[in-house]
């Protein structure tokens, strides 16, 4: 998945002013989605590796409100915004997926 090139391009629409807080937040949960999902493909049980999944579609939900707050201050667009919440929204769906792969076997 690119969820961390999505969320990282975005940092490069906002104000120096903003690197380390909005920036910085945002680097993290990009990077906190395949982190979970990598740390979670070495569990012992799907169960386990279920909650690493879960963990990080909460990532991409917190990435993606922060999307709000940057539309509110004016660092994007009302298209920008929507365009990567469509894409966060697919990240979410793709992991639900193959968490059910995982359930269904």
């Amino acid at each position: 998945m690119n969820t961390e090139r999505i969320f990282i391009r975005l940092r490069t629409l906002l104000p120096s002013r903003e690197l380390y807080g909005l920036g910085s937040q945002l680097r993290r949960g990009a990077v906190s989605i395949s982190s979970n999902i990598a740390e979670g493909s070495g569990s012992a049980s799907v169960a386990d590796f279920g909650n690493f999944l879960n963990i990080s579609i909460e990532s991409v939900l917190e990435s993606a409100s922060q999307l709000e707050f940057a539309l509110l201050r004016g660092y994007i667009s009302r298209e920008d915004k929507t365009r990567l919440y469509e894409k966060a929204e697919k990240i979410v769906r793709k992991i639900r997926s193959f968490k059910r792969s995982l359930t269904d076997r």
